[in-house]
């Protein structure tokens, strides 16, 4: 079986002297009660043939909607990490400001409760929010912390 494959974008913000980043919640019933460690960067699975920095805009704009126009040629490439369950994420930084009340996720489908033949709509995302960098740590899954450390590293060779 192939490993799965994801592509996310990770915006940030300076509106201090540390940097900010954005980090969504996931939608759905599994996630509901869960937020310490549950956050993610904006991502989703990269289509057969699909190359990955479009499916990491494309990923951004279903589950903000109406996400800021990003130019491909000036993201922060961050590399790939393996989460928990064997998923390979591969993610890019942008600096860009975006509105977490314009929230406007794309859905899914499923039977809830279980077992009870209804089904229902929940947004992909639930909630996304701004975070400095320890709260950040603290929400976002694990495995993605990295994204933030590499990021971080970017800044700081880059003088910013």
């Amino acid at each position: 079986m192939a490993t799965k494959r994801s592509a996310g974008i990770l915006l940030f913000r300076r509106t201090g002297e540390e940097p900010e980043f954005l980090l969504v919640h996931p939608g759905g019933p599994f996630w509901a009660r869960k937020d310490a460690g549950a956050w993610s960067i904006p991502k989703g699975q990269i289509e057969s043939e699909e190359e990955p920095r479009a499916c990491a805009i494309r990923e951004l704009e279903e589950e903000l909607g109406p996400a800021p126009e990003l130019d491909p040629g000036e993201l922060i490439e961050l590399g790939s990490i393996r989460q928990r369950a064997g998923k390979t994420v591969e993610a890019w930084a942008a600096e860009e400001d975006f509105d977490p009340a314009s929230l406007d996720s794309n859905t899914f489908s499923m039977e809830w409760p279980p077992r009870s033949g209804s089904l229902q709509e929940f947004p992909e995302v639930d909630r996304a929010e701004w975070f400095g960098e320890e709260a950040a740590r603290e929400k976002i899954l694990p495995a993605q912390a990295e994204f933030l450390d590499r990021l971080l590293e970017h800044l700081r060779e880059a003088g910013g």
